[in-house]
């Protein structure tokens, strides 16, 4: 028999809940190069182009699983490069065991996040209007 596992509506909301809690006050990093396999590895080459900051309470309550953000500090001074990928961490330690999860960056849709453009300039602002986290409800 194959896995099915299915999970309720308060399970997926709890869990998108905890993740988001440990982003309060945390970072959003932009980065050019390679996105890593996985959120356990380092950053590897990728240049660390913007650094923003999530809200003292990252998000309100989750609902049907989704935790949508409250306000991100734009960073005003990024770095020139071409964003690739992006990562959420407690603090701005670019360490691994900061790293809460990572994703995709490109434009105008279908990325993890979706910026008006990649072209970062140097000294530029970066800013995410809107940013949301789901929990996969199986």
């Amino acid at each position: 028999m194959a896995l099915s596992p299915k999970r309720s509506t308060a399970a997926v909301n709890k869990e998108a809940d905890q993740v988001v809690a440990l982003l309060n006050s945390g970072k959003l990093i932009i980065y050019s190069g390679t996105q890593p396999a996985n959120a356990n590895t380092t950053a590897g080459a990728g240049v660390k182009l913007a650094t923003l900051t999530f809200n003292a309470t990252a998000a309100p309550a989750a609902s049907g699983g989704v935790a949508t953000f409250n306000a991100i500090a734009s960073d005003t001074n990024a770095v020139a490069g071409t964003a690739a990928w992006f990562r959420c961490n407690k603090t701005a330690n670019v360490d691994v065991t900061d790293t809460i999860f990572d994703g995709s960056v490109g434009t105008p849709s279908g990325y993890d996040l979706n910026l008006n453009s990649v072209a970062i300039s140097n000294g530029a602002t970066v800013a995410v209007t809107s940013f949301t986290y789901t929990a996969n409800p199986g």
